[in-house]
């Protein structure tokens, strides 16, 4: 038994800095405290505006609550609530700008909220604001709230699986930029096995096999021979569209009925759990994929922060050279992790397949990858962190194909990039520091050379 697991201090990863030394000091601080609730009263007041004031005051949004089929006893849930565009996104938008009033009271003090304070107030506005934007972009239509969640789960898989596998390399100190690539292999080797044995669940098990060479390769030149780990990362996504490309457009083309059937994952329904509303059809009528989403954020979480093994993998990623010399394995651990994290990947990539049910195309990963490599760092490196970042940006592109949607003479018209572009400003506001200053793990991207 090892030092480490005698829970010996020197081999236990340097707690994370205070608050203080996060934010860069008290005078970074002090110069910092304004940001927030800045961004948010600015926020409000265009919701406020824009939102409501202009809004048209004889046309009502409706939100569909209970759909045909939900679970509802006497009929005691309404199936659409209608209510007036005009005074619900006002009322919206108020409840919005209190919440940066308060955060402007609380910094008066100087008692700005940390940690998960924080983090509930700025979800708390969020709510609200979008609640008020739905309002009004919606505004003489239905708002259908269990399709709209449907579309972000839908969407959010591979993202979020993407994420995961992200955390996992880089909490051992390895920068996965390979995301990309691993999508894209999971998601050709889930058609081309489910193609030739004719069984989608060969095909989920071949997808993160397949997503295996990309890490494996990742490992290789980043671990054993100690390349800067962004360009490999880069090479590799460029080498796994070439390299799929090349197979789709000389064998799957040629042959699709052999090698390129669109094949779908069975859906398994949880009685009565699947029949509530809103929640039921998101949570309980799903794919095995997304069950398994589930069960890898909540074992992946218990792992790295309550065991054995999680703690040597975060001695890896904050201080290798700790780590070695209490008997840890440092290139090992990381191998293992790169190459649990490109498995992961994989399995994100058989839902761009079959577990939708469309055939490989090329590049259908189209930049999943790299808007998972956001997610990961928006959701702080934690698994539970980038499966929510995950939600949030598959709920924008949800948001985008819903409005895209309407009929006719309803809705606010927005463009749809305007919409594209939301998660990517989220992102921004969360590296300036409205969310908090991110804390990459201390040797994310430095090679470690034994002596």
């Amino acid at each position: 038994m090892t030092a480490l697991d005698q829970s010996s201090p020197a081999a236990a990863p340097t707690p994370e800095p205070t608050r203080a030394g996060a934010s860069g000091g008290a005078g970074e601080r002090a110069r910092r405290w304004w940001l927030l609730p800045t961004v948010l009263t600015a926020l409000a007041l265009i919701a406020v505006l824009v939102f409501g004031l202009l809004a048209p005051s004889d046309v009502q949004t409706a939100y569909r609550i209970a759909a045909p089929g939900d679970l509802n006893p006497g009929g005691i849930i309404p199936g659409d609530v209608p209510v007036p565009t005009k005074i619900a996104a006002i009322v919206l938008a108020v409840l919005a700008l209190a919440v940066a009033v308060y955060l402007w009271v609380r910094a008066a003090r100087g008692a700005m909220p940390r940690g998960r304070a924080r983090v509930a107030v700025i979800v708390g506005f969020g709510v609200l604001w979008v609640l008020s934007f739905l309002t009004w972009a919606f505004k003489g239509a239905t708002v259908d709230l269990g399709a709209l969640l449907q579309t972000m789960m839908l969407l959010a898989v591979p993202l979020a699986f993407g994420a995961l596998s992200g955390v996992l390399s880089e909490r051992a100190g390895v920068i996965n930029i390979a995301i990309e690539g691993q999508l894209l292999f999971g998601a050709f080797g889930a058609v081309l096995v489910g193609s030739v044995t004719g069984s989608a669940w060969a095909g989920l098990v071949a997808a993160p096999i397949m997503a295996l060479v990309i890490g494996a390769l990742l490992a290789l030149f980043a671990i054993g021979y100690q390349v800067q780990q962004i360009i490999v990362g880069v090479v590799l996504n460029v080498f796994a569209i070439g390299l799929t490309s090349f197979f789709f457009g000389t064998v799957m083309k040629q042959n699709p009925g052999m090698f390129n059937q669109p094949l779908r994952l069975p859906t398994i329904r949880i009685p009565l759990l699947a029949d509530i509303p809103i929640i039921g059809r998101v949570l309980f009528e799903q794919t095995v994929l997304v069950y398994l989403m589930w069960i890898i954020v909540a074992v992946l979480t218990v792992a790295l922060f309550r065991t054995r093994w999680g703690l040597r993998v975060r001695a890896v990623g904050e201080h290798p050279r700790a780590a070695d010399t209490v008997g840890i394995d440092v290139s090992r651990t990381r191998w293992s992790n790169v190459l649990l994290g490109s498995a992961v990947a994989g399995l994100g990539g058989a839902t761009l397949t079959i577990g939708t049910g469309v055939a490989f195309g090329e590049e259908m990963s189209a930049g999943k990858g790299y808007i998972a490599l956001a997610a990961m760092i928006l959701g702080r490196y934690h698994p539970v962190g980038a499966l929510l970042a995950a939600l949030l940006f598959a709920f924008a592109d949800a948001l985008q194909l819903n409005l895209s949607s309407l009929p006719s003479g309803t809705g606010a018209g927005i463009p749809s990039q305007f919409l594209l572009m939301l998660p990517y400003i989220v992102t921004l506001f969360a590296v300036a520091g409205v969310v908090g200053r991110v804390r990459v793990p201390a040797a994310d991207g430095v090679p470690y050379v034994k002596q």
